[in-house]
């Protein structure tokens, strides 16, 4: 059973009337947290697609890209995505709940930020609201100015760019410490690893974007100091 039936499912099960939050609630008390990972993702992405004002046809499509919604189960995708739109809970309330669900396991929500980077610079424009947006909820889930910088970085082509951020070291670290910082990013990019935290199978594409980016950081460290 897919990710979308599964949460088709949960939906059906509560009583009418209540909002997506409520169903968020329920659903990332449970072990397979991956339901709950892509009700975030939907319920982020749907706020931050208004952010600036306007819902593009080509954050539509990338949300799409994000997560690879087979046909049969677009139905299923859009009935989410519309109660997302709809629910009354502002952003932060769904930022600091999927905070809470993975404690301090931080990892997925790396993931869950790079997601919404791809929808918000689909349309090929990034809106000074959406970084502002995308800041308030790397805030509150605890990430620091290098690390958000070095997020940004794989998405914004005018962001300012510095290998030491992406790779979440000092500029002057031995190469040693780099190396492991390296390594340690590559083996918590492999879509294993992703999915075993939680990451649905229908999101791990969001991976591929990081390994490029983490690849490209360490060359350019290396570069530097031949």
């Amino acid at each position: 059973m897919s990710i979308w039936s599964r949460m088709a499912e949960a939906i059906a099960a509560l009583a009418k009337g209540e909002g997506l939050s409520a169903v968020f609630d329920k659903l990332r008390a449970s072990p397979d947290r991956t339901v709950a990972f892509a009700i975030a993702v939907i319920a982020l992405g749907a706020k931050m697609a208004k952010a600036d004002g306007l819902v593009t046809k080509d954050e539509v499509v990338a949300f799409r890209e994000v997560f690879l919604i087979p046909p049969d189960e677009e139905a299923n995708a859009a009935r989410v995505f519309n109660l997302a739109r709809q629910d009354v809970a502002g952003f932060d309330v769904y930022a600091r709940r999927i905070k809470a669900m993975y404690g301090a396991d931080d990892r997925p929500l790396c993931d869950l930020l790079e997601g919404l980077f791809h929808i918000a610079v689909a349309d090929g424009v990034y809106h000074p609201k959406e970084d502002d947006f995308l800041h308030a909820v790397a805030d509150i889930f605890g990430f620091d100015e290098r690390r958000f910088r070095g997020i940004r970085a794989q998405f914004v082509a005018e962001a300012d760019r510095d290998p030491h951020d992406v790779l979440g070291v000092d500029p002057d670290a031995p190469m040693d410490e780099v190396r492991a910082a390296w390594r340690k990013l590559v083996r918590e990019t492999h879509p294993d690893q992703m999915m075993a935290r939680g990451v649905p199978e229908e999101a791990v594409k969001l991976a591929e974007r990081r390994m490029v980016a983490i690849n490209r950081a360490w060359e350019e460290i290396q570069g530097t100091r031949a």
